[in-house]
């Protein structure tokens, strides 16, 4: 592929001019750049601190205001700026906006900012403008930061250059999964749920114990994600294991629900936790909004009665409402259940984009934790041998005082004399000349000894920490118990939040008719396949008008809950959602609209869906058995293939199997009575030879209870009956000839050629 290049500059010079690039390399190294930028430096968490950038930030930012737990509060305007001003040059906005989410305990299990005045809330609400509010650190965020001003973790310089910022913190507190991230980056993305804390230090403290530990086996502390609004998660635990060990997954979050007495024998349904980070006044307007499209049959009413906490109350339309089921249909069509996603996507040791399970992402903050402890402890070890440097110093001052005061008064230069005299170090002998005179009085050589020897002995157990990895796992063991202690079940903030159960197995059959509002409706159908209903149900059908050419073919009374069953000569079963049926006033739409039927293929009837019972199907070729009702009901526009048939031969009839006897006529106008019991049940196949043709095919099949005997009804609504008795000339077996049909059989060569809608609910062949 040619390169394309930047077009140079004629008149530039050499030292001047501009480079001849590739324009794909320039393309490719710039993109790289900036989607480097935006996953390392904005949008994915570190896996030791769980912070981005931008949290990481502020909470430096108000550590160097003093803004500790129990301090002062101070103007969110003033951490705005000071953030932005040394530490994240990205508008005020953003930070604001960041600053507000780790200040509401809705949208974060531990918040990190105690915020004073209006911070938002669950409706959705918007905070008020920094210039109101006011913040300090939490105690979550004070561990988070225990340890920065001791050598804890590295800084990097600021933007400008001018200050230092933490590369990442402490975290004596396992943030990432406590209070959960969510971000966008260039090509991947991040989604974690927060958990509780007292559950992961249980599981860090295992890990410790058993390094090889898997996510499935950290599942018994860890059962799930804790939210702060807490909720119910219906995930059975073998997908909850799967998306912890592969950090890739979802949580299905339902809202938290009971019922209430209203008296006389009434109840109402009263939601007290609603999903996370779902908003309740948008939730309570589309479900406003359900109601007065009457898509909650089940639902008179919704009130929101919230105050603090969240209630919302919802009535059912009768007493005999099953709330279960009433509840169903809310999590169908509602936010009140949600899906939350897991894509455990993070920067492995701050450096690598990486998808990571539960045991590999408490591992690194287990790691963190060590080399945090080695590092303070490191310093800690700085610090005493300094300090024992200054006490062998003072000592040395306090048992010579008299000949310190004399060279310090006389000599022009006390400081090389006293390192002369004593032989002491540039330490030591600043320590003396700094020494301020009042404290000579207080300058005891017990009082030296006494901390020289306890430092010594500090000393040592540093030493021997460093030198021992299992006396470090130790100290890291006993820092997350006292995490565990602080933030324990027994506390209202450590408290379980998020419940586990079961989803309740309701039938989807009566969860969809839940959903629509049941009326009687009469279903029209037309010779050349167009679909409609009418509303109640409707006897005369002699003022329907239809197009052009056009007539009408078959109607059944069902209701807007019925499924409708469209048999075709294809031998293929549709399914029809009676309440997506267009209504009566025009000419309907064509059959075909709704599902996806060949174009050689022709409609042989529709009936209404009744379920338990049995049908008999048959081809023209004689061929059928017989198949449970529920077998045809088709999940897909493409229908379910029933009866197997090969052109030229085609589906030609369906009827209920009900009694003991079946009858076929074929268009050579034989009839041929045989058992009901000589035909199998199949749930898909040819079938078996009916009755044999010599010539054309078969017109049609019914079948009866012998008691009744056999009947039919003529072109002009006359109904015919023939006795068992009357039936002998014509009984056989399956897959005989038969005999012409008796005196008074319709030339249509049809069973039912009577009205079209009949108190049975039946279409022609429809049953």
């Amino acid at each position: 592929m040619a390169k394309e290049l930047i077009p140079q500059n004629p008149q530039s010079s050499d030292s001047g001019g501009v480079q001849e690039i590739a324009l794909r390399e320039a393309l490719e190294e710039r993109y790289l750049a900036y989607a480097l930028s935006t996953i390392m430096h904005r949008a994915l968490p570190d896996a030791r601190d769980g912070l981005k950038p931008v949290h990481r930030r502020i909470l430096y930012g108000m550590s160097l205001l003093r803004l500790d737990p129990g301090a002062a509060f101070k103007k969110s305007a003033k951490i705005v700026g000071d953030v932005m001003g040394n530490f994240h040059p990205h508008g005020d906005q953003a930070i604001y906006d960041a600053l507000v989410r780790l200040a509401q305990d809705f949208s974060s299990r531990y918040p990190l900012v105690d915020g004073q005045g209006n911070f938002g809330n669950i409706d959705g609400d918007n905070p008020a403008a920094y210039r109101y509010t006011e913040a300090r650190l939490t105690e979550a965020a004070r561990l988070l930061l225990d340890g920065i001003d001791e050598d804890a973790v590295d800084f990097r310089p600021s933007y400008d250059g001018v200050a230092q910022e933490p590369v990442v913190l402490p975290a004596a507190f396992p943030n990432l999964l406590a209070n959960g991230a969510q971000g966008i980056a260039v090509g991947m993305a991040t989604s974690i749920p927060p958990h509780n804390i007292a559950e992961l230090c249980e599981a860090a403290l295992y890990l410790i114990e058993q390094p090889k530990a898997r996510s499935r086996t950290l599942m018994k502390f860890v059962p799930g994600p804790d939210f702060p609004t807490g909720g119910v998660i219906v995930d059975p635990p073998e997908a909850i294991a799967e998306a912890y060990a592969s950090g890739r997954g979802s949580f299905r979050l339902r809202a938290r629900w009971k019922t209430e007495d209203a008296g006389r024998g009434t109840y109402q349904v009263v939601v007290s936790e609603i999903p996370w980070q779902v908003q309740k006044m948008r939730l309570a307007e589309h479900i406003g909004g359900l109601l007065n499209e009457k898509k909650l049959p089940l639902v008179t009413d919704m009130r929101d009665e919230s105050a603090e906490d969240v209630r919302l109350v919802f009535e059912p339309r009768s007493r005999g409402v099953d709330p279960a089921l009433m509840m169903e249909s809310l999590f169908k069509l509602t936010e009140l259940e949600s899906r939350v996603p897991l894509n455990m996507n993070v920067l492995s040791r701050g450096r690598i984009p990486k998808v990571v399970g539960l045991a590999e992402v408490l591992g690194e903050w287990l790691a963190h934790r060590r080399e945090v402890l080695l590092r303070r402890s490191r310093f800690r070890l700085g610090q005493i041998e300094h300090r024992l440097e200054v006490l062998g110093g003072y000592l040395v001052a306090y048992l010579n005082i008299d000949k310190v005061i004399r060279i310090i008064r006389k000599e022009d230069e006390p400081k090389p004399a006293l390192i002369r005299t004593f032989r002491l170090s540039d330490i030591q002998a600043d320590a003396i000349l700094n020494m301020r005179l009042r404290n000579l009085r207080r300058l005891e050589e017990i009082e030296i000894r006494d901390e020289d020897k306890a430092l010594r002995q500090e000393k040592r157990g540093i030493e021997d920490l460093l030198r021992s990895e299992k006396a470090q796992w130790k100290a890291v063991a006993g820092q997350i118990r006292e995490v565990r202690d602080r933030f324990g079940a027994k506390t209202a903030l450590g408290r379980r939040r998020t419940s586990f159960a079961a989803a309740p197995a309701h039938d989807e059959a009566a969860i969809e008719e839940a959903l629509l509002e049941r009326e009687p409706i009469t279903v029209v159908v037309s010779e050349k396949g167009w679909i409609r209903a009418l509303r109640g149900q409707v006897a005369d059908l002699s003022g329907l008008a239809f197009k052009a050419d056009d007539s009408l073919k078959l109607a059944f009374f069902a209701e807007t809950t019925s499924k409708l069953i469209a048999f075709a000569t294809n031998g293929r079963c549709y399914t029809i959602e009676a309440a997506k049926l267009p209504g009566g006033r025009g000419h309907g739409e064509p059959i075909r609209l709704s599902i996806d039927l060949e174009q050689e293929a022709d409609l042989i009837t529709v009936f209404r869906h009744q379920g338990g019972r049995k049908l008999m199907v048959a081809s023209r070729q004689g061929r059928g058995f017989i198949v449970a009702e529920n077998e045809c009901l088709a999940n897909t526009r493409k229908g379910k293939q029933v009866l197997n048939v090969t052109p030229p031969d085609a589906a030609c009839a369906i009827a209920p199997a009900e009694g003991e006897l079946a009858a076929a006529i074929g268009d050579n106008r034989k009839m041929l009575v045989f058992p009901l019991d000589q035909v199998p049940e199949m749930s898909r196949g040819r079938g078996v030879r009916l009755q044999h043709h010599k010539d054309g095919g078969l017109s049609d099949i019914k079948t009866f209870e012998a008691e009744k005997g056999l009947t039919w009804t003529d072109t002009a609504g006359r109904l015919f009956s023939l006795s068992l008795k009357e039936l002998a000339d014509w009984r056989g077996n399956r897959a005989d000839a038969g005999r012409l049909a008796p005196k008074g059989f319709p030339k249509t060569n049809k069973f039912d050629n009577g009205p079209p809608v009949s108190g049975r609910d039946a279409g022609r062949n429809g049953g």
